[in-house]
């Protein structure tokens, strides 16, 4: 293997909340979301609830405002920093949309973390309204997946095309929903799914954990899933350090910061790795 590739969904997985929830009820409009609800397509209501609140004088800007107020676990943040500094490429996989995320990401500082975000388009058009729609059109073709995959995005296919592309790297798997089942499924030996404890892809794992090759790491909060992604690229380092003296001074700072209980922040150069 030749490094390491971190998969983050990012609803209840980097933040603590549905995005779109949070959205809908910040600005007032769940009743109208709860009447929506189940006459459409996801990416729809959505699309049509973005519609309403522009022609009710909610601009993109007020939007932007409550999503950097969405929740997230304060050992979060230092651990998708520390990940991407040892040198991993990081990327999200997720069925919010792109404005949500990269909105919440650059608010975090976290946006130049990450090597690509797959998930569906949003994005403003010319009259100013934010538009949300699905990153795979289901009226057109079906992705035919027969895992429980919305409509709209099978993280599955995704992850197979990461493990084509990449097939020398070792894969972690974060995740909480139905959705990242699939995903999970598609992990080869050697790779780590990390399931979040009590949540749907975690009972769908549990229900039997022979169908899934990766090792399994549950975690139930941005404490764990640190210590836990922190110790999985650990091991990388040391396994394939192998001599190199580079991997080496890694490995010493990980286990430095790691025993004082803080999140290593390296980066790497061709002679050496120091420390920010």
């Amino acid at each position: 293997m030749e490094g390491i590739m971190v998969v983050f969904d990012f609803d209840k997985t980097i933040i603590e909340c549905d995005s779109d929830n949070w959205v809908v009820d910040e600005l007032g409009f769940t009743e109208r979301y709860n009447q929506l609800l189940n006459t459409m397509p996801w990416n729809s209501m959505m699309d049509t609830l973005m519609k309403e609140m522009h022609t009710q004088g909610i601009t993109t800007d007020d939007i932007a405002r409550v999503l950097k107020t969405v929740p997230i676990h304060p050992r979060v943040i230092p651990a998708i920093k520390a990940a991407h500094a040892a040198g991993c490429d990081l990327r999200i996989v997720s069925d919010a949309n792109t404005f949500f995320i990269e909105t919440v990401l650059d608010h975090l500082g976290l946006k130049n973390c990450f090597t690509e975000i797959n998930t569906n388009p949003g994005y403003i058009d010319e009259e100013g309204r934010l538009r949300i729609l699905p990153i795979h059109d289901f009226t057109k073709t079906p992705h035919e997946c027969n895992n429980p995959c919305p409509p709209n995005m099978c993280k599955g296919l995704v992850i197979k095309r990461l493990l084509s592309e990449h097939n020398t790297k070792k894969f972690i798997y974060l995740g909480d929903g139905i959705g990242d089942y699939c995903p999970s499924l598609r992990l080869r030996e050697g790779d780590h799914v990390m399931p979040r404890k009590n949540y749907p892809v975690y009972d769908m794992i549990s229900s039997n954990p022979m169908l899934i090759r990766a090792k399994i790491h549950e975690w139930a909060d941005g404490e764990d899933l640190e210590r836990i992604l922190q110790s999985l690229i650990q091991e990388d380092i040391i396994i394939s350090s192998n001599g190199d003296d580079n991997n080496k001074v890694a490995q010493q700072l990980f286990d430095f910061d790691y025993k004082r209980g803080m999140s290593p922040v390296i980066t790497c150069h061709k002679a050496v790795c120091v420390p920010y």
